[in-house]
């Protein structure tokens, strides 16, 4: 059907069991809806790129990582840190994949913080929301998930 191939990626349309009326499903995000979807309802990509740079502190969910066996590091620490690398990367001293590569407390660091394009649903909300709101190019402010503080640079 002509419809079906015009959906946003991830989509279907199924009928109801119940009522015999046609729905979408999302096999991506597990999210269904009567309405046909455009883009995702909201205007924006399916999937974003991203990288991002994670400063870990000892509230993390685990405070432990490849560059740090045991993380001690307060939460106001970490935001220290990252807003240092923030002001580094603007004035244009370093480049986000050095500070990356360098100090992120994610694995991703050894690829410059490339995280690949991912959808909706697929990493924690507030850094979801954060890099489906930027534009390619710009770079976030501190995000704070259970994993601790991020810097996010979308690049796709």
């Amino acid at each position: 059907m002509a419809d079906e191939e015009n959906l946003p990626s991830g989509w279907e349309k199924r009928m109801s069991r119940s009522s015999g009326k046609v729905y979408y499903f999302n096999h991506i995000t597990n999210a269904s809806q009567w309405e046909r979807p455009v883009g995702d309802g909201r205007g924006e990509p399916d999937k974003v790129r991203c990288s991002h740079l994670l400063v870990k502190h000892n509230q993390s969910r685990r405070p432990s990582s490849w560059r740090e066996q045991n993380i001690t590091r307060t939460k106001e620490e970490a935001i220290e840190l990252i807003q240092k690398y923030i002001d580094e990367i603007k004035s244009g001293h370093e480049s986000f994949e050095s500070l990356a590569s360098q100090f992120s407390d994610c694995s991703s660091a050894k690829n410059g913080g490339d995280l690949g394009l991912f959808a909706r649903g697929q990493m924690q909300k507030p850094f979801e929301d954060a890099s489906f709101n930027l534009k390619v190019g710009d770079m976030s402010g501190p995000v704070f998930t259970d994993s601790g503080v991020h810097i996010i640079l979308r690049t796709g």
